[in-house]
Order: structure tokens, then sequence, then C-alpha cells
């Protein structure tokens, strides 16, 4: 399955719950940590943050890891996202 058509999958699935997703350059330097993204909360609004520069398979991660904090059980999800899903830690 093509990481573009996952990532769209995982995207739409986060927006349904409210969520908005930010996608924003994210300063690093060579000392530092590189820098993902994650979930947070704004305003008493849910945002995933997610560095613009990070791959494909990291932004995966972080939306992934977005949606572990909710209850998937009652929600149509692709097989193969589905799956994906309960790979991410």
């Amino acid at each position: 399955m093509d990481e573009q058509f996952i990532i769209g999958q995982l995207e739409g699935l986060v927006e349904r719950f409210g969520i908005q997703i930010r996608y924003e350059p994210m300063h690093e330097d060579e000392e530092s940590l590189k820098i993902v993204g994650g979930m947070c909360r704004l305003k008493e609004e849910y945002v995933v943050i997610i560095n613009s520069k990070a791959t494909f398979a990291e932004k995966i991660r972080a939306l992934g890891g977005a949606l572990k904090h909710f209850d998937l059980d009652g929600v149509y999800i692709l097989p193969a996202v589905r799956e994906l899903l309960e790979k991410i830690p």
C-alpha cells in the first residue's frame, strides 16, 4: 500500500475525531534529537503537530500514535491500515 495513501487514511481518521493536524517546520540542530511531532492540547482542543520535514514513516508513526488515544473499535478502518495501527507502539 502506498505510504501517501496510508497517511491520507490516517489524517482522515484523526480529523474524524475533531483533531486538527498541523505540519510545521521545527528547528533542529545537530546536537538535539530529531523532532517528529505528536498530539498536544491547545486551548482545550487536541492538535497533532508534525514536523513538515518528517519522513513518510515518521508521519505515519505520529498520526498512528495520536490515534492510539481513542477508541477505534466502532470505527471502520481499512484492514491493512488497522493492521498497521496495531503495530505502532
